[in-house]
């Protein structure tokens, strides 16, 4: 599984940062790894240089094997919790996905 963190040009993507983001995500996907070729993490700075509250958004896009790319945003006030958030929720995302797919499947080798 590939984990790519990308940061726009206020959002400093230094390696601590870039270190927690990876450990997360692994950490979440860490049951579904043999599932997913790729994970891309976008960070921005919600209020760019407005100044006053600072919220930073999360987009997390993972990409499953044989499926098309999935999704997800999460906005907090730090990286750190904005980072956790999206990753938990892409890991509710990928279990529902996958628990659909297996009743689907289910359903059809009963007819």
């Amino acid at each position: 599984m590939q984990i790519e963190v990308r940061t726009d040009n206020i959002t400093e993507g230094h390696a601590a940062l870039t270190a927690h983001t990876k450990s997360v995500v692994e950490s979440q996907m860490e049951r579904f790894s043999d599932r997913i070729s790729r994970i891309e993490v976008h960070l921005s700075d919600v209020n760019g240089h407005k100044g006053g509250h600072a919220e930073t958004r999360c987009v997390i896009e993972a990409r499953l094997q044989g499926r098309p790319a999935i999704a997800v945003t999460h906005q907090e006030a730090t990286p750190n919790q904005a980072i956790d958030g999206a990753a938990g929720k892409l890991k509710r995302l990928i279990e529902s996905t996958l628990s659909r797919e297996s009743s689907l499947a289910g359903l059809r080798d009963h007819h």
